[in-house]
């Protein structure tokens, strides 16, 4: 028996001849449970990955809303929310950037040449996603008294993430300038407004 500083050339051999891989059979075996884990695993990570995104817009727009509310208290001037155009005008586009700005004369128009000042911008919601105020409203307005003013008055946020209903959010605004989200009142695991009624977007 041949050995070389006490290696045993014939038990290493031997033990090299022993090693197998993986036959086809067990490969086969085991890309079909690492498919049927993916295809379990990636459904519910889309799920959570949707589900978060919504919560943090939601949570967004809320401290959006209240700053313009806080300020409007503390500075004693009417602050307005709401989608600018080119021309820094209000429009009913809560989908794209949202804006809170001192506005001195209550026009719904941002007007940096009278000194109105820009507080917060809010980015644009993904694409895909729907995000619904009151009908027609293209502003909120907040006067000194941390009350809705102007014709906007009370009405309801409503995000719709694309493809996932069962994750639509709302922030109900009162008239009194309080903000209440959605819950989940029954359990269900889907929010409801503060009705009980669904949550929808328009198309």
């Amino acid at each position: 028996m041949l050995s070389l500083h006490g290696c045993n050339f014939t038990s290493l051999k031997s033990n090299f001849l022993n090693l197998k891989g993986f036959t086809l059979i067990e490969l086969m075996v085991s890309v079909s449970i690492t498919s049927i884990l993916s295809c379990i695993a990636i459904p519910n990570f889309n799920d959570f990955i949707t589900k978060m995104r919504v919560d943090n817009e939601i949570s967004t727009l809320n401290r959006l809303l209240f700053l313009a509310r806080n300020t409007a208290i503390n500075s004693s001037k009417v602050v307005t929310i709401c989608p600018l155009n080119n021309a820094l005008k209000c429009t009913n586009n809560w989908q794209q950037e949202l804006s809170v700005f001192i506005d001195d004369n209550a026009n719904g128009i941002y007007e940096p040449t009278l000194k109105e000042h820009l507080l917060k911008v809010k980015t644009s919601i993904k694409k895909g996603d729907k995000l619904h105020y009151a009908l027609g409203r293209t502003n909120i307005m907040f006067a000194p008294t941390g009350h809705l003013s102007g014709w906007g008055k009370n009405g309801t946020f409503r995000y719709c993430p694309k493809n996932s209903q069962e994750h639509n959010r709302a922030i109900r605004l009162a008239t009194s300038g309080r903000l209440y989200q959605s819950v989940d009142k029954n359990h269900d695991g889907i929010d409801e407004l503060r009705t009980g009624g669904k949550i929808r977007c328009r198309n």
